[in-house]
């Protein structure tokens, strides 16, 4: 675009490049491609208007040039006018052929009688063809050839069919690598491609506006303004997760250089940026009455007052988006059910918030320890256990868990090196050592390892002879005893009895519990 002081046109063009670039970033439905139409449709009235104040220009100029008694410069600056108008009109013409083109290709009889709205494929085969052979690489170079033009009487002048590489409004990475074409039309429904070829005749216009008002300016003429004004709004997307930042644009469709603007939202005072004239919308979005597709409505309104011919005037825009319900992503080792009194990790993670997901947590039936952004460890104490998750203050969503009780471990005795026989028996040389060991429920130590870990506190043995005691009760504290006083008192068919008084359970905190659990084990000896 040109520099230098901006006129309302300008700022108009301005306007609706924003608003075209918003609408190409949002998911495309039936609605959006409807706005599409109507994107199209008020730049094509706004560039007709355009075009006949370019011969209002010429015609001026054309008069003041016979004011001054047809002066040799002056005849040639309206001859370059003239010669202006007609390199834009072959311009101008052939982006409408084109839209011809696409309106043919696409099965539309006209912008009014629309078959159908989409048609991405038709549109990517008329404008992007096969090896770089479709209209929208001739359009590009007929587009740039007139910015080069066009420089000859506005220095400044930009290409108009930048590729996005080189195009400093395309901040996308994703998009970086695309060509001119591949990023207009690309993937494009038809009235989008269409309202994007009503936009590059709009800056063709205002190039052209830009060359005649220097012209003009030669010979002392006058130049047209535009005198009609409105409010509008321009979001980044009309879609936005709750708990994210909605961002949207503020402004006046036209406005006079140094005209003072006041703007609010939702009756709040909004800064404008006195660049750009632009005041910029941002809150975070705020959970509402979800429907079942996870989906709630919500508006904002936007005012901006002037002094319009000594009066207050005041526009206002009422503008309407959509808030997403967060989707929670749960992982864990078990996320049916927790167990009772362990340490119960859970990663929940929201993909919707991005980088904007500040995760806190709260639970009802459990204390909370959190870890890492998104990690959180769940110690329950009731049988039922609610997770509450929030992000930067707002509300995400809750999640419900059924509580299951730690299974006890089965404990096991250990004669020597083997496991002792209850029903057999086992060798009275063998029990000089006795080892008893707890083996957590295989379930359990698979989702809690750090949970499941026991050791036998405390346990009585007995030497039986038939019905009478022969050595013990025998205390040991700790998990291992010596016997060697019951092998050198045992005879063949005697019984070690075994009763196991104390389990106890380690924690994931490092914190000892007893376990409530007794076993006993009735041994004969050979």
């Amino acid at each position: 675009m040109a520099g230098g002081k901006e006129t309302p046109r300008q700022k108009m063009i301005g306007m609706m490049y924003l608003v075209l670039t918003a609408l190409l970033a949002l998911q495309v439905n039936s609605a959006i491609l409807l706005k599409f139409k109507f994107i199209d449709d008020s730049l094509t009235d706004v560039n007709g208007k355009t075009d006949k104040a370019a011969d209002s220009t010429v015609k001026g100029i054309e008069a003041e040039v016979a004011k001054n008694h047809n002066q040799a410069a002056d005849v040639a600056v309206l001859k370059q006018s003239e010669e202006i108008r007609t390199e834009t009109k072959k311009v101008v013409d052939y982006l409408a052929s084109v839209r011809e083109k696409l309106l043919t290709a696409t099965e539309n009889k006209s912008k009014n009688e629309y078959k159908n709205m989409s048609a991405e494929d038709k549109v990517a085969i008329t404008m992007l063809g096969a090896n770089h052979r479709g209209e929208a690489y001739p359009l590009q170079k007929t587009l740039n050839d007139y910015s080069t033009y066009i420089q000859k009487y506005v220095p400044d002048a930009q290409p108009l069919a930048l590729d996005a590489k080189v195009d400093p409004r395309v901040t996308d990475p994703e998009q970086k690598n695309k060509n001119f074409a591949e990023l207009n039309f690309e993937n494009t429904p038809v009235v989008a491609a269409l309202a994007v070829l009503s936009q590059k005749e709009t800056e063709v216009l205002k190039y052209q506006a830009d060359a005649l008002q220097k012209q003009a300016e030669k010979v002392g003429a006058k130049t047209i303004v535009f005198d009609k004004l409105g409010a509008f709004a321009s979001a980044e997307s009309n879609t936005v997760a709750a708990g994210t930042k909605y961002r949207a644009e503020l402004f006046l469709t036209a406005a006079a250089s140094g005209l003072k603007q006041i703007m609010t939202y939702n009756g709040k005072p909004l800064p404008v940026d006195p660049k750009t004239n632009h005041g910029v919308v941002e809150f975070t979005a705020q959970p509402g009455n979800f429907d079942k597709d996870g989906n709630a409505k919500s508006s904002w309104t936007g005012k901006i007052s002037i002094k319009q011919n000594g009066r207050d005037t005041t526009f206002t825009q009422k503008v309407e988006y959509t808030i997403t319900k967060p989707v929670m992503q749960i992982q864990s080792a078990s996320v049916q059910a927790l167990y009772y009194k362990c340490g119960n990790k859970l990663s929940v993670q929201v993909p919707a918030l991005g980088a904007q997901y500040q995760p806190s947590f709260s639970a009802s039936g459990a204390s909370v320890i959190t870890g890492q952004k998104g990690e959180v460890t769940l110690v329950p104490n009731a049988r039922e256990v609610t997770l509450n998750v929030s992000s930067g203050g707002n509300a995400i969503g809750s999640q419900e868990f059924k509580v299951r009780p730690i299974p006890n471990p089965t404990i096991k005795c250990f004669a020597g090196g083997s496991e002792a026989n209850e029903k057999q028996g086992t060798s009275g040389m063998a029990i000089r050592t006795i080892t008893l060991r707890p083996i957590p429920d295989p379930g359990f130590a698979t989702f809690l390892p750090e949970d499941a870990r026991y050791r036998v506190s405390r346990f009585t043995a007995v030497l039986a002879r038939g019905k009478r005691p022969v050595i013990g009760p025998k205390t040991i504290n700790g998990p291992q005893g010596d016997m060697s006083d019951m092998v050198n008192a045992y005879k063949e068919g005697d019984r070690l009895f075994i009763e196991v008084q104390g389990v106890q359970r380690n924690n994931f905190q490092n914190q000892i519990e007893e376990v409530n659990m007794t076993r006993t084990f009735n041994i004969p000896l050979q």
